[in-house]
């Protein structure tokens, strides 16, 4: 209900913002709304030859093209004045993201279509942990556990094991492969539910836990720093770390909190002081290599892992070929019956992302989110709060919304103010910490058709603050 009242709102009043400009001359056409395309010049008037400048005119009469471009220079857009059909057409800025209609044919082109044969290929192998028995082996070693952070889930589920895969993914940073683990997860957990088209209490944990986007390899994030040109594009990686955790711990003791968790458990006490004590190590190992060395691990650990698990269920499948035997089936066929589910469930999920999409498309392109984005570094900058940090702050408001559109304020930020500058650290830091919330929740939810999320959206954004907040003062104490 959250949820879809939100869309709601920031639908309409998107929507009611673009009128309103038109119809008071803050907006000369609405045309970019609905077909223009990310990055592309905005019309902004229209006139005829006689009414432009004289020099621009004469300029634009000796032109090859009949075009001119002024106010070139690397802070602000161009101006462009382009002549066709007896008028001038005056371009300037570019726009936010993608239109309202090139949004519904992208999502379906450049997300759905690589996240469909992202899912065919990993539920294949989820299949084949199934019914060889590996899931349920590896259930049963953590469902102690498990059996404290999810009291609601049966000793040794199913479902255990799916989100321990998830969760292992995300943490090296293997977006791939941990959308299908999660997916699968969700629909195992679903399978218990009582209550359909309701949120579970264990869906919610699980989902609240996912939103700190707890990451111990941050490759992407080193990876945009090497293009900008960083002195050092890996020392990001512990702040992140340590964000991405505090938020992962706060998620769990608020939704613990609200779900009665015993927190008092010995079990659960070890689990965590053992997750602590290997990412400590690891980043103790790492700490001591030198940009080379940090490159090398960093860059390949994930990959190893993901060929790993792969290497591990094929041969885990081959030992225990008789189980697939008795059920009437190969190996290969189990495979294929996993990637049809796969298939499947890209295709029941498009609905729920394209929608999602399209209205911060349209949220975005409207002027509003910029209009909000301002205020809020406007009112930060009143009370004390350093330029430095109200200039990210467009890439946290951004990151629960859109995962695109905050990684283009990211590079802007480090390209206007330097990758090495505070800001352009901060950004980084906000975009590796915290997950894209709206588009999360209408995936994983979306593909189990639960209506009613109940207080998941409004935990996840607290999250998502709570990585704010930690990223700001973790990023003050590592870079000031």
């Amino acid at each position: 209900m959250v949820l879809s009242r939100f869309w709601l709102v920031i639908f309409i009043s998107s929507i009611l913002f673009v009128v309103v400009s038109l119809f008071t001359g803050n907006s000369y056409t609405i045309d970019y709304v609905l077909n223009g395309k990310k990055d592309e010049p905005i019309l902004i008037s229209e006139k005829y030859l006689n009414q432009v400048p004289k020099f621009i005119a004469d300029s634009i009469e000796k032109a090859p093209n009949m075009t001119m471009v002024i106010n070139r220079d690397t802070i602000n857009a161009d101006t462009t004045y382009v002549y066709k059909s007896q008028t001038v057409k005056v371009y300037s800025g570019v726009q936010k993201s993608d239109g309202l209609l090139p949004t519904c044919k992208n999502s379906l082109i450049d997300l759905i279509i690589p996240l469909i044969a992202y899912l065919a290929f990993f539920c294949g192998l989820m299949e084949l942990l199934i019914i060889s028995g590996a899931s349920e082996k590896l259930a049963s070693k953590l469902s102690p556990v498990f059996a404290k952070v999810f009291p609601s889930v049966p000793k040794n589920h199913e479902s255990i094991s799916y989100m321990t895969l998830n969760f292992a993914a995300n943490f090296l940073g293997l977006d791939s492969a941990a959308t299908p683990f999660g997916l699968k997860a969700m629909e195992s957990l679903q399978e218990i539910n009582p209550e359909k088209d309701k949120a579970s209490d264990a869906q919610i944990m699980f989902m609240c836990l996912h939103a700190a986007g707890l990451t111990l390899i941050p490759t992407s994030i080193i990876g945009y720093r090497a293009a900008e040109n960083a002195a050092n594009p890996a020392d990001v990686m512990l702040p992140c770390i340590i964000t991405s955790f505090v938020g992962t711990i706060a998620a769990f003791l608020l939704v613990g909190i609200k779900q009665l968790i015993n927190f008092k458990s010995a079990s659960l006490v070890v689990a965590i002081t053992t997750i602590i004590a290997a990412i400590a190590g690891l980043l103790f190992y790492i700490n001591g290599l030198d940009l080379i060395g940090k490159n090398y691990f960093t860059g390949n650990l994930s990959g190893l892992m993901l060929i790993s698990i792969i290497a591990i269920t094929l041969i885990f499948a081959f030992i225990h070929e008789k189980k697939f035997a008795e059920k009437g089936t190969t190996i290969f066929d189990t495979f294929v019956d996993g990637a049809k589910n796969g298939l499947n469930t890209g295709v029941k999920i498009f609905p729920y992302v394209m929608g999602m999409l399209v209205a911060i498309s349209f949220f975005r392109n409207s002027g509003l989110f910029e209009i909000i984005s301002n205020g809020i570094s406007f009112l930060f900058s009143n009370i004390g709060v350093s330029k430095q940090i109200t200039d990210s702050l467009p890439v946290a408001m951004l990151r629960p919304f859109s995962s695109g559109g905050s990684r283009g304020f990211m590079i802007d930020a480090m390209r206007n103010f330097g990758p090495d500058s505070f800001t352009g650290r901060l950004c980084c830091i906000f975009q590796c910490s915290a997950e894209t919330t709206f588009y999360v929740i209408a995936v994983y939810f979306g593909s189990v058709n639960i209506k009613n999320t109940r207080y998941t959206l409004g935990m996840m954004l607290l999250v998502d603050l709570i990585c704010v907040i930690a990223a700001i003062a973790i990023a003050s104490w590592f870079f000031l």
